[in-house]
C-alpha cells in the first residue's frame, strides 16, 4: 500500500521517540507533517481506532486494505519505511553490521530510555521542573488554575511508574553509573566519527539520538552532568536534529571487522547492565514471575517483569538467526568479552 505523502504523525517535543522520528524523517526526506498533542483526543476527533498501547509518536499509515490506522512502535515504523520509501537508508547493507545496528538501536530504545525516565522523575528537582513544563507541550495557554491541576497529576503518576522502567534507590547506582560511563564512550567514539557506525547515521543513531534530546536537552541533572562529561555529545545532539543536508555514501558505513574501541566499549557497557537485565526478565517471564531480582554490575537489580523486553530479546535472536554461518561467526567474534555473548545462547 503506497505511504501517504506527507505521512502524518501525532507527537510531542518531550518524547525521546517522537524526537527520534521526526530526526529521522527529515534525514531521509520523508514529507511529514506533526501534530503536537495528546493521540486520544486526536484520534477521537478522527474518528480513528486508538492502538494499544497508545505511544507516541503515533503515526496515521494505511493497513494492506488501504484504510487509515494509528500506529506506534518506531523500530518497525522504521523497518516498513525502509521497504516503501527509496534512498538515504538508516539500515547498513551489510548482515553483520545490520545487526550490530539493531542491537545499538534496541538499547538505545530500552536502555538509555532508563537513564531519562530516572533522571527526569528520580529527583525532587527534575521531577519539579517536568511536571511544570509536561503540561504547557500540549496548550502553552493554560490557566494557572488547569496548569496547576496538571502538575498536581503528572508528577505523582510518572513517579509511581518509575518502578516499571526499573528505577528506584536500589537500582539508582547502576543506572547513573551507567549513564556516566556511557556518555565517557560517546565522548571518546566522536573524536573519532561523526555517527555511530561510521560517516552516516543508522537507526542506532536516532534511537539513542532521542534519549538524549531529553537527558541533555530538558532534564537539569542529566544535562548538567553531560556537560562535565562530554561535550561532544551535546553538540552531536544538536547537529542530528536535522541531517537532511547531508549527503550519504554507500561505503560510509564502518567495516565488521575494524570496529573502533570505543564502538566494543560501548558493546561491552550493552554487556555488562542491558543483556543481564534482558536475560534475567526472560527468566521472570517464563517462570510467571511478577518481578525479578539479580545482580548487575556488582550490585542488586530489583523490577517488575517487563513483557515487551521479552519481546525485544526474542527478537535480537531471530535477527542474529537469520543471519548465515559466516556473519554469525564475524558478530561471535566482535561479541567475544563483551558479555553481548550471552544474548546469543
Amino acid at each position: 500500500m503506497t505511504l501517504p505523502r506527507p505521512l502524518k504523525l501525532i507527537g510531542a517535543p518531550p518524547s525521546p521517540y517522537t524526537r527520534k522520528m521526526v530526526a529521522l524523517l527529515r534525514y531521509r526526506h520523508i514529507p511529514h507533517t506533526i501534530i503536537w498533542g495528546d493521540p486520544n483526543n486526536i484520534l477521537d476527533q478522527m474518528n480513528i481506532e486508538k492502538p494499544s498501547p497508545g505511544l507516541l509518536p503515533t503515526f496515521l499509515l494505511p493497513d494492506e486494505a488501504g484504510n487509515i490506522k494509528a500506529v506506534t512502535d518506531s523500530t518497525p515504523i522504521i523497518r516498513r519505511l525502509e521497504n516503501e520509501v527509496a534512498g538515504r537508508s538508516v539500515i547498513p547493507n551489510d548482515p553483520a553490521v545490520k545487526f550490530i545496528n539493531f542491537l545499538l538501536e534496541d538499547f538505545g530504545d530500552e536502555w538509555v530510555t532508563k537513564y531519562m525516565f530516572h533522571y527526569r522523575w528520580h529527583l525532587k528537582e527534575d521531577a519539579e521542573n517536568a511536571a511544570k513544563l509536561l503540561p504547557l507541550n500540549n496548550n502553552v495557554t493554560l490557566t494557572e488554575e488547569i496548569w496547576k491541576k496538571f502538575k498536581d497529576y503528572i508528577g505523582p503518576r510518572q513517579i509511581d511508574r518509575l518502578w516499571v522502567v526499573g528505577s528506584n534507590e536500589t537500582t539508582a547506582p547502576i543506572i547513573e553509573s551507567s549513564y556516566k560511563r556511557f556518555l565517557s564512550i560517546m565522548e571518546k567514539h566522536f573524536a573519532s566519527f561523526p555517527f555511530l557506525l561510521g560517516y552516516r547515521p543508522s537507526s542506532s543513531d536516532f534511537a539513542i539520538y532521542g534519549q538524549l534530546t531529553q537527558l541533555i536537552g530538558f532534564d537539569p541533572t542529566s544535562r548538567k552532568i553531560a556537560h562535565e562529561i562530554s561535550p561532544r555529545t551535546i553538540a552531536w545532539v544538536n547537529t542530528m536534529e536535522d541531517q537532511s543536508g547531508l549527503d550519504p555514501k554507500e561505503n560510509d558505513w564502518l567495516e565488521i571487522g575494524s570496529l573502533p574501541d570505543s564502538l566494543q566499549a560501548l558493546l561491552s557497557e550493552i554487556g555488562r547492565v542491558y543483556a543481564p537485565a534482558l536475560l534475567e526478565n526472560a527468566k521472570a517471564l517464563e517462570n510467571k514471575d511478577k518481578t525479578w531480582e539479580a545482580k548487575i554490575d556488582n550490585c542488586q537489580w530489583h523490577q517488575q517483569t517487563f513483557n515487551y523486553q521479552g519481546k525485544c530479546l526474542r527478537w535480537i535472536i531471530e535477527e542474529y538467526q537469520s543471519l548465515n554461518q559466516d556473519d554469525q561467526k564475524k558478530i561471535s567474534n566482535v561479541f567475544q568479552g563483551t558479555g553481548c555473548e550471552l544474548l546469543l545462547q
